[in-house]
Parts: structure tokens; C-alpha cells; sequence
């Protein structure tokens, strides 16, 4: 611009201006920039494009800044022009990706001498946010939550609601705290509370809080208990720190809270240069906030007045005036050297004619092209008569190391998802308040699983009965029952009672052999006939014949009868053990009052065979 390369340097270029006919290419000196720099205009006037010319200014001079970006475009396009000798200094803040969270705590303290100073901005936040439904009880709470986990090692937001919630954690926290006056609110007031008036009293907070933290994007960024990047450090090094606030994936109100406490904590770090007595020492380092007004608190005009003898330079854009609160508008127009106007609506026009009288009216604010802007500026600490100007053409890209810097960002200042994950876990929840695992069963017994709650069933040992399966009655075969497996399933079972038998004796003493037995079977619960069937024995397998003999609809029975052919060779015996099986103890059902009384018996007993008569 001058030809002078070290005063180029000290110039950060931005404008074209037709002087006498004559363009004239224009900026601002760094000196005058540390006076701040606000910008308003309507979407699509050119705001982005005049952020991205000074920023880009800052890159080619080896200058520090911070970028936050609530829409993404001004963010990504920045970091295409970053060359590769500066790669390395760029830190890259985007909550939307999750698989590589950036540690943020808003609640860290780096310097034991700023806990009034973060408990007020955070409450500040909080309060800008949820100002509808704030109140003096919530804020009062609040506040001395905030001081007493700042005495705690490595507090977060998370540990909130466990100030106030857990009773034990409360306690522990205590032991740290020093503070008389907030030991005395938490002793002595809090803890004469009822158990009502508690609830009442953290309902609110709880509420306001656990809207921020609930969001599982949102907590595994401030909820890791130290930030993987230091803001001072930042500052005082001259990096690079781009955040990329899009609402699309965290919303618009989670958006604003990180982005209030962001800057809240570029300001701290600023006043923390108190530490450096020579003004000159302190690094100057260029703050860049699009649509300003999502995270300007009322404690932004402090830093508007007080920022610049710490080295922070402010440029903030926005879209109309009354997006701003009244604290906030004062602040800008009572503190801001150079201001910068595209087009605005009427109303706007109106207020800020008055900023650039007496050169331009109203009506010049209104029917600017976009690029076109009015400006008034410091030159050299002078206020200087208002001029038009249109913003310079970007430069080309050339390489794009957008890809290069993220994923250096992902290696130095971010953590994998899981293992933050895993971390917040066992501080919310440590080991000792965790679950004991169940105790496995004992294998001797099967717990009943049936809705009815069964007594329990043991399983077959040799000092225990043998129980067995109740047969279906749509069975043809006759089987041994199975023993009851060791499943923890509870079976239809039935006792077969086979006691020894002794063969009748005749009045001459000579064995008479049973021909014939009937067994009547209960079949619960199933409409049938009385059936007659045949035992027989055929080689190795015992088979059952049944025939309907009878359609009676009275009897719920099932008669079984074992009959013996006439024919000898007809004449087959069924082979039973003669051991006898103890009795179950089992549940018996009620029977109706009509309903007739039979058991299911079976008799079997070890015969030998004769000859027939």
C-alpha cells in the first residue's frame, strides 16, 4: 500500500476508496485497532467479507486471534488461507465433531485470584440466557455453588446439581472450601432447610443447568474436568483459535452459552496479563465475534472499556441495533473507535446518521450495494471525518490445508469420544457408589421362574425322589419319565407310586397271577373320553392301544385298562422296577365341588411268566 513493507505490516488493509477520482487502497494501523472495531450491516452486505480481510491481515503478520463463528462459513473459510508455516498454531474448536471432543471448562481455575471474577461471568451467562425466568433466590444459590466447587480440585459444570443434590458430595466438597461466608450460607442456612423448601429452593437451578449439560455433545466438552487448550497461551504465543459454533447440531441457545463462556474466558485470560508490568510486553491479540449479541453478557462493555491496556483488540458484526441490550448498545457506542456501516434498515439509519454527520443522511445508509459501506474511523488516535469505501477482493486460497489443520487440532488439543466418555462416567458415578453384581444361584436348588411363584423344585439326587413328566394324553407310547433337568424351568410333573406287590394266594396256597388291572388316569383340564388301551410289550419298546369305548361328557377321567388276551401268545407283561419312588411334595389344586376325585396310580410289579391254564 505504501511500498514500505514495515508499515504495510503495522496495516491491516480492507477498503478501496475513489478520492478525486483516484482509487486509493486504505486500511487501519494496529495501534488504531486496539481501540476496537464494530460493524453492522444486513445479511448479505459484506460483514464476513470485511472479518475475513482483517483476519487474513493478522495471518500474513504472524498475529494472534480468536475467532467465533455462530453460522461456520466465516470459520471454515479462514482456515483455507492459513499457509503451512503456521499450520501448527492453529487451534480448531468445532462441537459438531463428536467423535473428537475439544476440552472446554468453563469452571477452571488458572488463577486462584479470579474465582469472584469467574463465578460472576458464569452466573452472567447463565442469567443472560434464562433472563426471563431468572430470579434473586436461583442467583443467590447459584452463586455459592459456583464459590464453593471453586475451591474443589478440578471442579466442572456437571458438579451442579451434585453440589446440591448429593448430600455426600456436598460434605466432601466443604472440607475444601475456606471461605467463611460461603461455609456459613451452606452450614447454617442451607442446612436448615427442609426437605420441601430444598426442592423449591434448587428446582430452578437445576432446571436452568441441566438444560445446558443434558445435551451429550455439550457435556463431553465441558465436562472434562481440564481444557485442552489454555487461552492464555494462546494469547501470549500469538496462535490461532477458531470456533466454529454452527447451530445446527448443538441449537441455537447451547450455541450461545459456549460461545459466552468463551469469550468470558479470552477476557479473564486478557486481565490476567496484569501479571506482565510493562504494557508493551503484553502481545497484542485481535478478537473476531460474528453476530456478537448471542454472547455479550452485560459485563461486555468491561471489556470494551478496560481490554485494550490488556492487549485485546475487539471486532465485532452484527445485523441491527436492537439486537443488543441497552447495557450493551451504550457500551458500543461509548467505547468503539471505528465503526463501519453497510446497509441497515430505516430504523437503524436513523440512529447511526448521527454517528456520521455531517456527511451523510439517512437515506445514504439505506441504498448502498453490497461491499458498499460508511465508515469512521481513528486514524492514529484521531477521530476522522465519516467516508465510503468498498471492501478489497479476497485473494485466491491457493492450498487449502483446512484437512492439515484439523486433524493436527484432533492429535494436540482434542480426545477420543469414548475415553471422555468413559472419564465424566467415573466422576459422576465413582466405583464405590456403583452396583455389586448379582450372586449367581446356588446350583442345588432351581429358583421357580412361574408367575404363580411355585415353591422351589430340588433337583434328583440319589437321597431325593426320581420325578418325573406328566405323559400327554395325545401320547401313543408309554416312556420312563426323564429326570427334571437342571434348566430353572419348572415342568408338569406327576408321582408314579410303584409299591411291591405280593401275588394273591388261593385257599390251597397255590399263586394265583393277575390277569387283569385298571388304572384310572386324571387328565386335567382336557375334555376326553374314557379309553381303554392294552399294555403289551412287543421286542424291546412298550406300546399303548387306545380305543374309545364310551362318549360320556360327565367324567373328566381317562380310564386306562390292562387287559390280558386269552391267547398265551397274546400275553405280554409290562417290566417295572420295583423300587419305590418317594412321594413329592407338591401343590394341590382345588377341585370343584362336582368334580370327582381321582389320582392317576399305576401299578407295575416284576412278574415271572407260566404257562397258561
Amino acid at each position: 500500500m505504501t511500498g514500505d513493507r514495515a508499515n504495510d505490516e503495522n496495516i491491516s488493509a480492507f477498503g478501496l476508496t475513489n478520492f478525486r477520482g483516484i482509487n486509493h487502497q486504505f486500511g487501519m494501523l494496529r495501534y488504531d485497532r486496539s481501540r476496537h472495531v464494530y460493524i453492522i450491516g444486513q445479511t448479505g452486505a459484506g460483514k464476513s467479507g470485511l472479518l475475513e480481510l482483517f483476519a487474513l491481515s493478522d495471518i500474513f503478520h504472524n498475529q494472534g486471534y480468536a475467532i467465533i463463528d455462530p453460522h461456520g462459513d466465516f470459520a471454515i473459510n479462514n482456515m483455507k488461507f492459513i499457509p503451512p508455516s503456521r499450520l501448527k498454531d492453529v487451534v480448531y474448536f468445532n462441537p459438531a465433531d463428536t467423535a473428537y471432543p475439544v476440552g472446554f471448562n468453563p469452571l477452571e481455575v488458572t488463577d486462584p485470584n479470579m474465582k469472584s471474577n469467574i463465578s460472576s461471568e458464569v452466573i452472567g451467562v447463565l442469567k443472560r440466557m434464562f433472563g426471563e425466568s431468572w430470579g434473586p433466590r436461583l442467583e443467590y444459590i447459584l452463586r455459592y455453588t459456583i464459590l464453593a466447587l471453586l475451591d474443589r480440585p478440578e471442579p466442572t459444570m456437571l458438579d451442579i446439581a451434585r453440589m446440591l443434590t448429593d448430600k455426600k458430595f456436598r460434605k466432601e466438597t466443604l472440607e475444601y472450601c475456606k471461605d467463611t461466608v460461603v461455609l456459613q450460607f451452606w452450614k447454617q442456612e442451607f442446612g436448615q432447610w427442609g426437605d420441601k423448601q430444598v426442592n423449591e429452593a434448587i428446582a430452578p437451578v437445576l432446571n436452568k443447568v441441566g438444560a445446558f449439560t443434558a445435551n451429550p455433545v455439550i457435556r463431553n466438552i465441558i465436562g472434562q474436568p481440564k481444557s485442552t487448550f489454555n487461552i492464555r497461551k494462546i494469547m501470549d504465543e500469538g496462535k490461532i483459535l477458531v470456533v466454529n459454533l454452527s447451530k445446527g447440531l448443538i441449537g441455537e441457545d447451547n450455541a450461545g452459552i459456549l460461545g459466552s463462556f468463551l469469550v468470558t474466558k479470552i477476557q479473564l485470560a486478557a486481565m490476567s496479563r496484569s501479571d506482565i508490568p510493562d504494557v508493551k510486553d503484553r502481545r497484542p491479540f485481535y478478537l473476531y465475534v460474528d453476530e456478537f449479541q448471542n454472547f455479550a453478557t452485560d459485563s461486555f462493555a468491561t471489556i470494551l472499556s478496560e481490554a485494550r491496556k490488556y492487549g485485546l483488540n475487539l471486532t465485532v458484526a452484527n445485523q441491527y441495533i436492537s439486537q443488543m441490550t441497552e447495557t450493551v448498545r451504550g457500551a458500543v457506542f461509548g467505547n468503539v473507535g471505528t465503526m463501519i456501516s453497510f446497509r441497515v434498515s430505516a430504523e437503524d439509519a436513523q440512529i447511526l446518521a448521527q454517528q456520521f454527520e455531517p456527511q451523510f443522511e439517512p437515506g445514504d445508509l439505506l441504498q448502498m450495494h453490497n461491499r458498499h459501506f460508511i465508515i469512521n474511523m481513528v486514524i492514529k488516535g484521531e477521530k476522522a471525518p465519516a467516508f465510503s469505501a468498498t471492501t478489497l477482493n479476497l485473494p485466491p486460497a491457493g492450498i487449502d490445508n483446512s484437512e492439515a489443520i484439523i486433524n493436527n487440532s484432533r492429535q494436540f488439543y482434542a480426545r477420543n469420544r469414548q475415553d471422555v466418555e468413559e472419564a465424566i462416567d467415573k466422576i459422576i458415578q465413582p466405583p464405590e457408589t456403583l452396583k455389586k453384581p448379582a450372586k449367581a444361584p446356588s446350583p442345588k436348588t432351581q429358583q421357580s421362574t412361574h408367575p404363580r411363584k411355585m415353591p422351589v423344585i430340588p433337583t434328583a439326587t440319589p437321597n431325593r425322589p426320581r420325578i418325573v413328566r406328566e405323559e400327554s394324553p395325545a401320547s401313543n407310547n408309554t416312556k420312563k419319565a426323564p429326570d427334571i433337568k437342571n434348566d430353572g424351568q419348572l415342568h408338569p410333573i406327576r408321582q408314579i407310586k410303584t409299591p411291591p406287590k405280593k401275588p394273591p394266594v388261593s385257599k390251597d396256597g397255590v399263586q394265583i397271577i393277575q390277569k387283569k388291572d385298571e388304572v384310572i388316569l386324571n387328565l386335567r383340564g382336557v375334555d376326553s373320553n374314557i379309553a381303554k388301551a392294552n399294555y403289551t410289550s412287543a421286542d424291546t419298546k412298550n406300546s399303548v392301544e387306545s380305543q374309545n369305548t364310551s362318549n360320556s361328557n360327565k367324567s373328566q377321567e381317562t380310564t386306562i385298562k390292562n387287559k390280558q388276551p386269552q391267547d398265551t401268545k397274546d400275553s405280554n407283561l409290562v417290566k417295572e422296577s420295583n423300587t419305590a419312588a418317594p412321594k413329592k411334595r407338591r401343590r394341590r389344586r382345588k377341585r370343584k365341588p362336582n368334580q370327582p376325585n381321582t389320582t392317576a396310580e399305576s401299578s407295575s410289579s416284576k412278574e415271572q411268566k407260566t404257562s397258561s391254564d
